[in-house]
């Protein structure tokens, strides 16, 4: 009998089949220098043999576990620590909130440093792609408290047509939740989620960001789960992100 050749694939595929990031992200991380496959430098577009060449990702190593339990994870991310399972730097990270998560998660998209609120992990890679893929449709919804009184013209730019970082981006929803004589709230819901998006839009619109929470993706809310900790996804959840049960 003929002996059967391991099947390769794209690198980029193992991170999403290893339920670590989209493939999208694991091609950034790539062309950034961060992958190591076999003590080397990785490059875009290369295959790999899994169980066979050994792949690093920030000097950690990635090892596929299909037979392990699929985990859903929501985490209210504190102000101040980075959405990273380690941090060069020494900087506080999520990997520090979620010690006694029962198996091995990875982050689903990202929040700034000093944004805080809902964050989800997980280790199933079909999750991942879906929820990070430029096509994804189910909103994410922010809490913004900007400096003084928004006027009527801040407003009309926030909802305008807007450029950034030479792109235009899709219309964001914007609405008023509360006014004090020194700040205002505002709720963004987003479709697309560009980096540091809200940010660069308020810096536009003239207003200053004290404070920015993510509430809430599509249904699935942040609720009252404390700031450091975390839960599991409930079914319903799960489905509903996943496309399979929009009711």
């Amino acid at each position: 009998m003929e002996k059967q050749t391991p099947m390769e694939i794209r690198l980029q595929k193992y991170f999403t089949d290893c339920g670590i990031m989209s493939r999208r992200a694991a091609e950034k991380v790539i062309e950034e220098g961060l992958v190591k496959v076999n003590g080397k430098t990785a490059h875009l577009g290369q295959k790999i043999i899994p169980g066979k060449d050994r792949v690093e990702y920030n000097g950690e190593l990635i090892v596929m576990q299909k037979t392990a339990e699929k985990l859903y994870i929501m985490l209210n991310k504190p102000r101040g620590v980075i959405t990273s399972l380690s941090d060069e730097k020494g900087r506080r990270c999520i990997a520090d909130l979620i010690k006694d998560i029962p198996g091995r998660v990875y982050p689903v998209g990202r929040l700034d440093y000093n944004s805080d609120g809902l964050l989800l992990l997980s280790n199933d890679g079909e999750f991942t792609n879906r929820l990070t893929h430029p096509k994804h449709s189910i909103p994410k919804i922010y809490f913004v408290k900007v400096s003084g009184k928004i006027t009527s013209e801040q407003m009309h730019k926030l909802t305008s047509d807007m450029v950034i970082d030479g792109y235009k981006i899709e219309p964001v929803q914007v609405d008023i939740y509360d006014i004090t004589d020194t700040s205002s709230i505002l709720q963004f819901t987003l479709f697309e989620g560009r980096n540091r998006q809200i940010r660069k839009m308020c810096e536009q619109a003239g207003l200053r960001v004290l404070r920015l929470k993510r509430i809430a993706i599509g249904t699935v809310q942040l609720g009252d789960l404390p700031a450091g900790k975390w839960r599991h996804l409930t079914a319903k959840e799960v489905r509903y992100l996943m496309g399979k049960n929009k009711d």
